[in-house]
């Protein structure tokens, strides 16, 4: 039996020291995104882009002569479990970066984790601002390139007068809502004009929300929604605006969180002319947008379809190869200072920016649905640098991030102090 033990035991010995030796022959990677719950729907996508990107890296030769390895794991849309795999990625698998994230709930509950810890999060997801953190790069649209812009197509081409600003029940549709409501008061808009709802993740019965928004039209003036549904719940409210008949010439809905994965699961023939704003579509004629298609066919499956959050993802990984690259080495000081000012190209013939906030340049597009689940584009501006702090909170108005120069995420632009405020999520 003690022979037996002893066996064991040298096997195990042997075994952690031939564990230690790949940890150090690779570089990690961590993918924290949701592959089970609400938001599968959305995020399993943005896994297997990882995993591709990893692989491509790898057949280039790897980074710093070594070989990328993903990490993956599930937080399957248990928002404090976020920050449980944060930890343990960063702790346990000792991972040299992350990607992941979808919810800013999500997004929040790791937050104090990697910036205990100096880990570093590439968040690729169109959010609500008001952050700044020195452990997360923003790869997704800030206010400023997307709510806005589409509130301001709503207002200057649609003339819709009357919103329904309807949301998942959590910190990204607040606050988005929060800021639109006031842009919208700004612009002359009524506050009995702006009717706001929020239901949990998985909401699925629409039925009175959709009359709700009906009758705002009774009085002749034109409404029109703007959407921060989030995951699954979009199948039941895009369901029930086609069971009551509701067209977008009726009630156009601009959505904030449906692309094309979204779409791809539904019957889009009533949904016709509804609009998304992103700042890609899969549909965006260029040629390093067909060659991103083509390359993400051939290896998710030809029915899989690309998205804004994957381009940001690809963005991001291009960024962070590029500054290992610069620095030398993957240390997360070393890395973050390397960031600043690097660009890349992204799929809609521009070029990404990575700014001292943290966020990036992205051009801003609003797309409408067609019959196959697609976006035909019908407006896309220059690339618009990501706000961190929008101008339409007075609170927020006078704040600034600059992390190149200032050193400071939440700097007061009046007091000229920096604020220093622990994440508390």
């Amino acid at each position: 039996m003690s022979n037996f033990k002893g066996a064991l035991l040298a096997g195990a010995i042997a075994m952690t020291a031939g564990q230690a030796m790949a940890q150090d022959e690779t570089l990690k990677v961590g993918v924290l995104h949701s592959l089970s719950g609400t938001m599968a729907i959305s995020e399993t996508t943005l896994k297997d882009t990882m995993l591709m990107l990893i692989a491509e890296q790898n057949a280039k030769g790897g980074l710093l002569g070594k070989q990328l390895e993903a990490v993956v794991v599930d937080p399957a849309s248990d928002w404090p479990l976020f920050a449980e795999k944060a930890r343990e990625l960063l702790t346990v698998s000792n991972v040299d970066v992350m990607f992941g994230c979808w919810t800013s709930v999500s997004r929040k509950s790791v937050l104090p984790v990697i910036e205990e810890l100096n880990g570093l999060l590439f968040y690729p997801v169109q959010y609500e601002g008001e952050e700044s953190s020195k452990n997360v790069f923003y790869t997704g649209a800030a206010p400023n390139q997307q709510a806005i812009p589409a509130t301001d197509y709503f207002l200057e081409e649609l003339g819709v007068e009357k919103f329904a600003l309807l949301g998942t029940d959590y910190v990204y549709p607040r606050t988005t809502n929060n800021i639109l409501e006031a842009y919208l008061k700004s612009k002359g808009i009524a506050a009995e004009d702006i009717f706001v709802n929020y239901t949990p993740f998985g909401h699925s019965d629409w039925s009175k929300i959709v009359a709700d928004v009906v009758a705002l039209g009774a009085d002749g003036k034109k409404v029109g929604v703007i959407s921060t549904i989030n995951g699954d719940a979009n199948i039941g409210f895009y369901k029930e605006l086609a069971a009551a008949g509701v067209s977008a010439d009726d009630i156009p809905v601009v959505a904030f969180s449906v692309g094309e994965e979204e779409l791809s699961g539904l019957d889009t023939s009533n949904l016709v002319g509804h609009l998304a704003a992103w700042n890609y579509f899969q549909s965006a004629d260029t040629p390093a947008n067909a060659e991103f298609i083509a390359k993400w066919k051939a290896f998710a499956g030809e029915n899989r379809v690309t998205n804004d959050p994957m381009e940001a993802h690809v963005i991001g990984f291009n960024m962070w190869v590029q500054a290992v690259e610069k620095a030398g080495t993957t240390d997360v000081d070393a890395v973050r200072e390397a960031m600043y000012g690097l660009e890349v190209p992204n799929l809609t013939g521009g070029v990404a920016k990575m700014l001292p906030n943290h966020h990036l340049t992205k051009p801003v597009l609003i797309g409408e649905i067609r019959a196959d689940g697609q976006f035909d584009i019908i407006s896309q501006t220059e690339p618009v640098p990501g706000d961190a702090w929008t101008d339409f909170l007075p609170e927020s108005a006078v704040l600034e991030a600059d992390w190149a120069e200032l050193d400071c995420g939440m700097y007061n632009t009046q007091t000229k102090t920096c604020v220093q405020i622990k994440s508390n999520y």
